[in-house]
């Protein structure tokens, strides 16, 4: 989701400057265009030819450097740049942007540009706590910049606290996450809420002994990353693993099935999506022992009772996904489980395939929506499965927002045999104009147009009716696709 984009990395005088080769390296891997731009101060901690040699373009340094390739040098990277991110950025460069001064060349292209703002703070715990300071990022926050750390631990000065520079990966996550919110990347979830369960829940038989799974909840994880990174606002519910937590997603640990169950129903209803990527156990002991279970005799009998089955129960008008771990008749076994829980999709992968499934970074799955249609993809890393899942995802929140838009009317005789004109359900008035006007009906293959008026809101379509052999009990849907001008006309098949 980076490839492509075009990002100004800042660079000031910190002695974590030298953590910004490592941020702009993983970048420019990522296939972004990096725009350096350091502070004079910067450039005694780190060689601009470093982020040359690794980014292949040249850092900017000097506002008034008569050899740059950028034509006014400030207003060239504001205006070229996705996002923005200084890291790190000291105190002087907060209280600059603060206070709207504009001395050096990377003040006046925050300045100047329209992009989102990242700032990833290092400095000393005193220099950072310092009321002047939180003041100043108080007042960039108010003005929507977005900060990423500082993070705790030993800094330069010996002492121990706030300060610290946030790792790579997280400030990468939030980039992905800016640009996702923003609109940057293709099948986009922003102002969208996605819930993702990952991992396996534990049933404790006594104390020390459990019941789980080899599940490691890496598929999980890397949906969640990835529609965080298409702008969404995440909410992972996950069993115990030993994953690091994604950056900008809302963490929520449980572990066992009756703990999920019960956050994953406290978090669908404000959801558009709900991807249950975890292992969910089907059974758990029937009692649980306070106290560790001696060995004793030759054996142990446990009694079992069903756990709560999480997609059956959850109600509501959100996009249902599943999965299904199966060792033989994948698709139909997968089917079945589709229908009986009312998904829109489910995502199968076979158990024995080698290199695939519990604990291995990459899957091989096949998808398979509710109009049975399936799609089998090869293996793959799991992260770009999490992709094809969303890609899918995508079109069907995009196919019920086009349903939302448009009018459906059934095809009845008279508009066949009589040639009579199709009306407008009055609930749907509001998609059409109020007022006499000429607008623009459309189809894959035709264009025609309508004098519209109001106070009838119906159309005459007798001679595409003709045209595509539109017969009684066919839908005609009518969707806007450029205000109250233009309108795209279906006929769907009974």
């Amino acid at each position: 989701m980076l490839e492509g984009k075009t990002i100004v990395l800042g660079v000031t005088g910190s002695i974590a400057a030298y953590k910004a080769v490592d941020i702009a390296n993983q970048l420019s891997r990522a296939g972004v265009n990096v725009d350096v731009v350091m502070t004079k101060e910067a450039t005694k901690f780190v060689a601009p030819l470093s982020f040359r040699a690794l980014t292949g373009r040249a850092a900017v340094i000097d506002m008034f450097d008569a050899s740059s390739e950028f034509n006014i040098t400030h207003i060239s990277l504001a205006g070229a740049a996705n996002v923005v991110v200084i890291a790190p950025a000291t105190a002087n460069i907060i209280a600059k942007l603060a206070a709207g001064i504009a001395d050096d060349v990377l003040s006046c292209t925050v300045l100047a540009t329209t992009a989102p703002v990242v700032i990833a703070p290092a400095m000393d715990v005193n220099m950072y706590e310092n009321p002047v300071t939180q003041e100043n990022v108080s007042k960039l926050k108010e003005r929507g910049f977005i900060f990423v750390g500082p993070r705790f631990g030993k800094l330069a000065s010996g002492k121990e606290g706030l300060g610290r520079l946030a790792n790579t990966e997280e400030i990468i996550g939030v980039i992905s996450q800016v640009l996702g919110r923003s609109g940057y990347v293709p099948g986009s979830f922003a102002d969208r809420h996605a819930v993702v369960t990952a991992g396996s829940t534990q049933e404790f038989i006594d104390p020390v002994r459990i019941i789980s799974n080899r599940s490691s909840g890496k598929m999980g994880y890397a949906l969640a990353e990835a529609v965080r990174d298409r702008g969404a606002k995440v909410t992972l519910i996950t069993g115990p693993t030993l994953l690091t937590k994604p950056v900008g997603v809302e963490v929520i640990d449980v572990c066992t099935a009756e703990e999920m169950f019960q956050a994953v129903k406290n978090a669908v209803p404000r959801a558009d999506v709900l991807i249950m990527a975890a292992a969910v156990a089907d059974y758990r002991p029937k009692s649980t022992a306070k106290e560790k279970i001696k060995k004793k005799g030759t054996g142990l009998t446990l009694e079992l009772e069903r756990t709560t089955d999480i997609l059956s129960e959850v109600k509501g008008d959100f996009i249902k996904v599943g999965f299904a771990a199966e060792s033989e008749n994948l698709v139909g076994n997968a089917t079945q489980k589709l229908q009986q829980k009312g998904l829109d999709l489910i995502v199968a992968n076979d158990i024995t395939a080698k290199d695939s499934g519990f604990g291995a970074d990459s899957n091989q799955v096949t998808i398979i929506d509710r109009e049975g249609k399936v799609d089998s993809l090869p293996l793959l890393p799991k992260r770009e499965v999490a992709e094809k899942i969303l890609d899918k995802v995508a079109a069907i929140l995009s196919k019920r927002q086009n349903d939302m838009n448009s009018v459906e009317i059934a095809v009845t005789r008279s508009h066949i045999k009589d040639n009579s004109n199709v009306h407008i359900p009055k609930e749907r008035w509001d998609l059409f104009p109020d007022f006499y006007t000429k607008i623009e009906l459309r189809t894959d293959e035709n264009i025609i147009q309508r004098i519209f008026n109001p106070k009838y809101h119906e159309f005459a379509l007798g001679e595409w009716f003709k045209a595509y052999q539109v017969k009684e009990g066919d839908i005609v849907r009518i969707t806007p696709i450029e205000g109250k001008e233009k309108y795209r006309v279906e006929f769907l098949k009974k």
